[in-house]
């Protein structure tokens, strides 16, 4: 076991910001392990963290180390683990689950009612050390970077988004490409989609779909995204809806772009309740709308590795930044602004 103190990034009051403190190194339970953190990456939910919004202030846990997207080499195992050894390097899913309600049960544990969520309701992994239930780990190919490893659960979002029906030929609108929605343009073009229309108000994270694979680039603050889908789709409407913002007008935009039949799935966090008009734009247009969290465990995860392990999509051009975590202020800045990609941490001087 480890001991003595280590340096976290921490959400230690319930209002905007964080401190970078000197916190207690974790201790290692019987079914856990304690990760050496060589990379994390700043999640769009870390953002609502550290701003501290309506939706964090009802879920958060203070005080608490949070991030969640992580790699990092295993220091210590515990006394009960046979899955994984010292020396392993690994990433892991940040859901914690019950492992014995119904739906954990029958193949929906991401959906488990018990769920623990790492870096917001249990310490996650801006720190030296995270400690990370077994069952959870997620071994990393040897020839994955470090700073492409850690990416891999919002990559898991995005995949979970674009693979919730059928992809292949279809006409995809992806609504907010922010990192995940960055993603998803490519998951989906390496999955054999249609033409892909990414709407975003950002200039900066259109260009970005450009490079990732987008056809037609709409930035809704200088025309009608619903207007400029038709046009794209030759009046039919777009059959496939990934939404990504959780903005309550591009969510009801999203929804009249959509054809007859076309398949809405919503990933994106509003901060509060969205009024739509549920007979016009849901059921008399036979929707499929699916509601996406995180990643189906592990599912999802398999088919991350596989994307990634067989170079079908590439996510060096996401990163567009690194910092260490005591420049937290100016990353988290940076974020804010919009003006990137995927922010990485390097937790290791070497790296």
């Amino acid at each position: 076991m480890l001991n003595g103190n280590m340096m976290g990034l921490v959400k230690d009051k319930r209002m905007p910001g964080a401190v970078y403190k000197e916190v207690p190194i974790p201790t290692c339970g019987p079914h856990d392990v304690l990760v050496r953190v060589k990379t994390s990456s700043i999640c769009g939910t870390d953002v609502h963290i550290y701003k501290w919004d309506e939706w964090a202030s009802k879920t958060v846990v203070t005080p608490n180390v949070f991030g969640h997207e992580f790699a990092g080499i295993v220091e210590v195992v515990g006394e009960e683990v046979t899955n994984v050894k010292i020396g392993d390097y690994v990433s892991g899913e940040g859901h914690v689950v019950c492992g014995l309600c119904k739906a954990c049960r029958t193949g929906n544990a991401h959906v488990c009612k018990q769920t623990k969520s790492f870096g917001i309701t249990i310490p996650g992994c801006f720190a030296e050390y995270a400690i990370v239930r077994a069952s959870n780990i997620i071994h990393n190919d040897p020839k994955l970077p470090y700073e492409i490893a850690c990416l891999q659960d919002p990559l898991g979002n995005a995949v979970q988004t674009v693979l919730s029906g059928d992809i292949v030929g279809k006409s995809v609108a992806i609504i907010g490409v922010g990192p995940i929605g960055l993603m998803a343009v490519a998951v989906a073009k390496a999955c054999g989609s249609g033409a892909i229309i990414a709407v975003d108000i950002n200039p900066y994270r259109l260009e970005m779909a450009k490079t990732m694979g987008a056809d037609v680039i709409v930035n809704s603050s200088e025309e009608s995204a619903i207007e400029a889908i038709m046009e794209a789709t030759h009046g039919e409407g777009v059959e496939v809806i990934l939404e990504m913002s959780g903005h309550p007008q591009a969510i009801r935009d999203a929804l009249k772009a959509a054809s007859p039949a076309a398949r809405v799935s919503l990933l994106g966090i509003p901060t509060r309740e969205v009024s739509i008009d549920l007979a016009e734009d849901i059921i008399f247009k036979g929707l499929q709308v699916h509601g996406i969290t995180g990643r189906r465990m592990y599912d999802t995860w398999y088919q991350v590795k596989g994307l990634l392990e067989c170079g079908r999509i590439d996510l060096k051009p996401l990163i567009t930044h690194y910092f260490t975590l005591d420049q937290y202020e100016e990353a988290f800045e940076l974020m804010m602004s919009g003006k990137c990609g995927k922010i990485v941490f390097k937790h290791d001087p070497e790296l």
